[in-house]
């Protein structure tokens, strides 16, 4: 079985903060339109589940949403994209509008 993959250079300029007060496990990123969420994993369904489980802790720590909500928030509102299936690592995003916080 033969698969393709399609790379793409990129430019752009990337703000890098570091929060002595936020204990993260995972990197976060953050985009003028929506919060980003990381997962990667060996196993496509265990990224997923990484990406969700950081949605959520993102949600409950930032946004203060109990756990319930964050995860019925997650699971109404979140888009979720694989952003690596060729290697041996797969990656997914999570990422939730800002606009649902206005």
């Amino acid at each position: 079985m033969t698969g393709t993959a399609l790379e793409t250079s990129l430019r752009g300029t990337f703000e890098i903060h570091l929060r002595k007060d936020a204990r993260l496990r995972w990197p976060r990123a953050e985009t003028p339109t929506h919060y980003i969420a990381m997962g990667l994993r060996e196993d496509l369904d265990e990224a997923t589940r990484l990406a969700v489980r950081e949605m959520i802790d993102f949600l409950v720590a930032e946004k203060n949403l109990s756990r319930d909500d964050a995860y019925m928030l997650c699971s109404l509102a979140a888009d979720f994209h694989v952003t690596q299936a060729v290697d041996a690592t797969k990656g997914v995003h999570a990422s939730l509008a800002k606009a649902l916080f206005k």
